[in-house]
């Protein structure tokens, strides 16, 4: 039989056990994880999202690695069908894969559209022999800001109806030197995608250095040819905040 001491002393045990539960529940309900905008909330599942091994890195078409955000495809798809280009210039080709992406949605909407996308290192022999890359992309190898590889995808897009996306090294001096390069070919209300506006703090890569956001910063203070089109943002989580340039006049 417990004593009256022993009693006391589990009275206050449950005491103390009820109210740690209530300042828990009482600072549950006041974290910040429950207040959070909801851009503070795309913003921590894209680090996440980020930085996981088996997230963007593992994503692959048609068995080719593809290392693209799926809601910014898809929102590039919208512009695609939308803008109807007769070219797409993308830097960066990697392995090939969104290069071929680009030129499969490409031909539903211009059935004569093609895909020039331009890279140093030639590592997309397992893209080049799909069928879709055979009749649609041509493969440029060279630094995308080489004036000679300017100057040729210039001469080949002339007359044309084009959009370009920006994909390749992602520091800010080389993305200012791309958009320098080829906004100019950017057909009148097409788009200048620049992907992976995400690094260096916003809200990706804190460490990495200035990168594609400060190029666009940069870019923008020097030109009123283009707009940030914030509604290609819709989906929230995007890895191309300020990245989706829409050329106005």
């Amino acid at each position: 039989m417990l004593s009256l001491n022993s009693r006391s002393w589990i009275g206050i045990l449950a005491t103390a056990v009820v109210v740690f539960a209530g300042l828990n529940l009482w600072q549950w309900q006041r974290s910040p994880s429950v207040e959070l905008t909801d851009q503070e909330i795309a913003d921590r599942f894209n680090v996440l999202w980020s930085g996981r091994d088996n997230t963007w890195r593992k994503n692959s078409f048609l068995g080719i690695r593809t290392l693209q955000n799926p809601l910014d495809v898809w929102v590039t798809f919208e512009i695609i069908h939308k803008v109807k280009p007769d070219v797409i210039v993308e830097t960066g080709t990697l392995q090939g894969g969104s290069a071929a992406l680009w030129a499969m949605f490409l031909e539903h909407v211009n059935p004569e559209g093609r895909v020039i996308s331009i890279d140093i290192e030639n590592e997309s022999a397992k893209a080049r022999a799909l069928p879709i890359s055979r009749r649609r992309v041509d493969y440029l190898i060279g630094s995308s800001t080489d004036p000679k590889i300017v100057e040729e995808v210039r001469r080949r897009v002339e007359g044309e109806r084009v959009l370009v996306i920006l994909d390749s090294a992602h520091y800010m001096d080389h993305v200012l030197d791309e958009l320098r390069a080829y906004a100019p070919m950017v057909s009148l209300g097409s788009y200048l995608i620049v992907q992976d506006t995400t690094m260096n703090g916003h809200p990706t890569a804190p460490d990495y250095g200035p990168g594609p956001y400060e190029a666009v910063e940069a870019f923008l203070d020097d030109t009123d040819d283009f707009v940030p089109d914030r509604s290609r943002e819709r989906l929230i989580m995007t890895n191309n905040p300020m990245g989706f340039l829409k050329r106005v006049r």
